[in-house]
């Protein structure tokens, strides 16, 4: 097997049998930041059984002045689950099965990222590579938590490119010969979800190969020609980008303090992951809008049309050139189209436009808003919106490729309630 593959087995600690998923499995920490009932509810079901939300910094809290303190209660927990509570264990893979709210199953491998093959980097091209523009003030109070931790628990989502299902699905083919190590509702609404253990060395030979495969040049240049030569991209990430971004920073700075040779093995320089196939039809990708507030539809599209002379974009009326979307106001709604966008996605080309116009109308702010129905009542209110056009999953990967990462907030991979919820856990200290 090729040990140095960005994405590995890894020792996998799970809570003993005892302990209900409903209680020890927790809705990532950016979910639901505005909503403090739901974190007090999640309090409630977790109760005083071993829970994952006792391991983390739900961010509703950041603003409260007590991180410090939560963060030492946190590794103290952490401490005794290493003792107490994570009693059984995986060396490998989890296959994993999520049933979501609509009665689909997303399929995933559950194991360890090589942070040495990933960079948030800006203009850097390793085989694992953020999705969207990574926010560096969202960084530290994640970082907080995972200096100096005993444990990790995974909600990063990474994406494969696999669209002949060569990775995941078959090991979902076998399920039936694994050892199943938990099945159990999620709490509050989160569905069901089940896992398998991955340990024979014939289906890790298995992965592995499928994985180096997707991850070659080869393969590589017959899915982006326009990039052909270029550094191969093997995996992208899906969901958690500031929390992968955020192991990345903490092992850089502990990575000055150890030895050639420890810098090799130390096991802070993996972090736990689920890898899903961006195929699956389990797994939506919706846009999201952009909705201008303080503004007037006539001055935007005014604005619009000399910007894009400016920069040759070719903007006209119509959705007949290779960029189209709707400009939408209280009283009017316009499609419109590029000819000659000045970036790789639709998205990408209005953030150009909507960051220069910002610039120059300080009374003007932004908002960016999942769901059309949402967006058209906003502008009703007298918000001016730029509807975009469904995104595309092979749009996802070639954004990455061709653009470097995706505009900030530019999709949503399914509702709060279906991001991944934290349940294994890894040792990441000495």
């Amino acid at each position: 097997m090729n040990h140095a593959s960005c994405f590995s087995p890894a020792h996998i600690l799970l809570p003993a049998e005892n302990i209900p998923l409903e209680q020890w499995g927790c809705v990532a920490c950016d979910q639901f930041t505005s909503d403090r009932a739901y974190w007090e509810k999640a309090a409630q079901t977790a109760a005083d059984c071993p829970s994952t939300l006792h391991l983390i910094l739900p961010e509703v809290y950041l603003e409260d002045g007590d991180g410090k303190a939560r963060v030492e209660k946190i590794h103290d927990t952490m401490d005794a689950y290493a003792r107490e509570v994570l009693t059984r264990a995986v060396d490998g893979f989890v296959y994993v099965e999520r049933t979501e709210q609509s009665g689909r199953i997303r399929q995933g491998l559950v194991g360890k990222i090589d942070l040495e093959a990933y960079s948030y980097a800006k203009g850097t091209r390793p085989a694992i590579r953020p999705s969207e523009r990574t926010v560096e003030s969202r960084i530290p109070p994640r970082m907080a938590v995972r200096r100096g931790a005993t444990l990790e628990t995974p909600h990063v989502m990474m994406l494969a490119d696999d669209p002949d299902c060569t990775l995941i699905e078959p090991i979902g083919a076998k399920k039936d010969a694994l050892r199943k190590v938990y099945e159990g509702d999620l709490m509050l609404g989160g569905g069901h979800i089940a896992g398998w253990a991955v340990e024979d060395p014939a289906l890790l030979e298995q992965i592995d190969r499928a994985l180096n495969a997707l991850g070659s040049q080869e393969a590589f240049d017959a899915k982006y020609p326009e990039a052909k030569g270029a550094q191969p991209l093997t995996l992208a990430v899906g969901d958690g980008n500031h929390s992968l971004a955020s192991a990345k920073a903490c092992w850089e700075e502990l990575k000055k303090t150890l030895t050639p040779e420890q810098q090799q093995t130390h096991p802070a320089r993996w972090c736990l992951a689920e890898v899903c196939n961006v195929h699956s039809p389990a797994i939506e990708i919706e846009p999201i809008h952009r909705v201008l507030f303080n503004v007037d539809c006539g001055a935007v599209l005014l604005a619009l049309i000399t910007w894009s002379d400016a920069n040759m974009a070719g903007i006209c009326f119509g959705d007949a050139k290779q960029q189209s979307f709707t400009l939408a106001g209280p009283h009017v709604s316009n499609v419109l189209s590029f000819e000659d966008p000045v970036a790789p996605l639709t998205v990408g080309t209005i953030d150009e436009f909507i960051e220069h116009f910002l610039e120059r109308h300080k009374e003007a702010r932004v908002d960016y808003v999942h769901d059309e129905p949402a967006v058209r009542a906003l502008t009703k209110q007298g918000g001016v919106a730029f509807l975009l056009p469904p995104f595309e999953k092979r749009d996802l990967f070639k954004g990455v490729v061709l653009g470097g990462v995706l505009p900030r907030k530019t999709f949503s991979m399914g509702h709060a309630e279906e991001k991944r919820y934290y349940v294994e856990c890894r040792k990441i200290k000495e």
